[in-house]
């Protein structure tokens, strides 16, 4: 991987920075495209950029692909990472809510592959961060899910499109990854939480529901992030892959 050129959209926090370290450990120029600087181009050092960037915007996107064109000459993964999840019920569903949400998770990820492919070559890829929410549907969770389903179609159609460039398209779809931003999202009254404590309730969860007893952790996920981006994945293509320790076996 050493050499090689990465963007990670939403990469300054949360799941989105652990992806970005373990790229950034595996020799990589990383490219972190976020609404905030948290410092951690500073903390990483060489081969580590901040862009500050707004991912619902397609202007911005073609800018950040730009500033790492700039920068190294080359652009050989996408990980299009930014995103956040919400529960509201049907009833409570405004046009503010579904814009913000589709704009950030699904809208970027299309336009941020738009803007990367046009300057990828041969043996380039793109990872999706997509969700098990991409797979199934659950309560108070329709426009979560509309975002993950719609990021799991574009994966599989851009793969086909993309492919005979030479350029693979995968998502990984992981369970419940305990970053504070998800504990937030448990803490809203909508939430499966139901009002439990966030972490009592992902205890339970990873007890009842994972095949493993435990969750996956961030690191984990970034790790399959390294994979799919790596050559040793070069006939891998079109696949939305669980990270979830046996959540749905599939």
């Amino acid at each position: 991987m050493s050499n090689r050129t990465t963007i990670v959209t939403g990469g300054s926090r949360g799941l989105g920075s652990s992806i970005t370290r373990a790229f950034h450990a595996a020799g990589v120029h990383v490219v972190f495209a976020a609404r905030n600087d948290t410092g951690l181009a500073r903390e990483l050092g060489a081969r580590a950029r901040f862009v500050s960037t707004n991912v619902r915007n397609p202007d911005a996107l073609r800018a950040t692909v730009a500033n790492a064109m700039a920068w190294t000459g080359r652009i050989d993964v996408l990980v299009n990472n930014a995103g956040y999840s919400a529960w509201r019920p049907l009833a409570e569903i405004d046009e503010t809510f579904w814009d913000e949400m589709i704009g950030t998770n699904l809208k970027s990820v299309l336009f941020a592959s738009q803007a990367a492919a046009a300057v990828m070559g041969r043996g380039a890829a793109i990872v999706n961060i997509s969700s098990l929410a991409g797979k199934r549907g659950s309560a108070n969770n329709s426009v979560y899910c509309a975002s993950k389903f719609g990021v799991n179609g574009i994966t599989q159609s851009l793969a086909k499109e993309l492919g005979p460039r030479g350029i693979r398209v995968n998502a990984v779809c992981p369970v419940y990854v305990r970053t504070a931003g998800l504990e937030e999202a448990l803490a809203e009254p909508h939430s499966p939480a139901a009002g439990r404590d966030p972490s009592t309730y992902l205890s339970e969860f990873a007890a009842s529901q994972a095949a493993l007893g435990v969750l996956p952790t961030d690191e984990q996920v970034a790790q399959v992030c390294l994979f799919l981006a790596s050559s040793a994945a070069d006939a891998i293509t079109a696949q939305c892959i669980n990270v979830d320790c046996g959540v749905l076996p599939q």
